[in-house]
């Protein structure tokens, strides 16, 4: 690894991404990308790429120093390597973090039920997927399938992704509702002044 460019495309292999993929991270052509591999980083970008890639400038320019923030040059950080490695694969790739809720026991009373967030449960979804279908991430939420009343679609425990923009009932969907407290995975009907049939 002696230069710059050398040093990029390690970075690159280890978090698994192609020069397509930081090319289109940081809206340039492959080409550049790949220049910069036989060139090295030009100095106007090498801050901006080390941010991006959690590694120290000076490390990235010249070879020189810890190649990661707080760590000594003699420090075995593997593991937080590997964590920041995942970190800025998700940054790069445009990844989103969707939250996953749960049905808990209430403080209102036995054998009641609410839907409340699972503590640092979450599942990783690409920002490109969800755009596609037309879902902002700050509408979406996941739940698990409770019971085998869709075993036929849904098996029990199955995680789902929930578009809560989506309100407006077509007749033989699948809907996700919270009904009293318990999660509820149906078919839905509509019914005469404005009622709902759960199949």
């Amino acid at each position: 690894m002696n230069t710059s460019g050398d040093r990029l495309r390690i970075l690159l292999r280890e978090c698994h991404l192609t020069a397509t993929d930081f090319a289109a991270n940081r809206k340039i052509t492959p080409q550049h990308v790949n220049n910069w591999f036989k060139r090295g980083v030009p100095m106007a970008r090498i801050d901006e790429v080390a941010e991006l890639l959690t590694v120290n400038a000076r490390w990235l320019r010249t070879g020189d120093g810890p190649k990661h923030p707080n760590e000594s040059a003699n420090e075995n950080t593997g593991d937080d390597t590997r964590m920041v490695i995942q970190q800025t694969r998700n940054v790069l790739r445009g990844d989103v973090e969707i939250q996953i809720y749960t049905e808990v026991e209430s403080t209102h009373g036995v054998g009641k039920t609410v839907l409340s967030e699972a503590p640092g449960q979450k599942i990783r979804l690409p920002v490109q997927v969800l755009q596609t279908m037309g879902i902002d991430p700050k509408n979406c939420m996941c739940v698990a399938m409770v019971g085998n009343s869709m075993a036929d679609k849904i098996q029990d425990g199955s995680i789902l992704g929930v578009d809560r923009e989506l309100t407006q009932v077509i007749d033989g969907e699948i809907y996700a509702l919270e009904h009293g407290g318990i999660l509820r995975v149906r078919y839905l009907y509509r019914m005469p002044n404005g009622g709902l049939r759960l199949r």
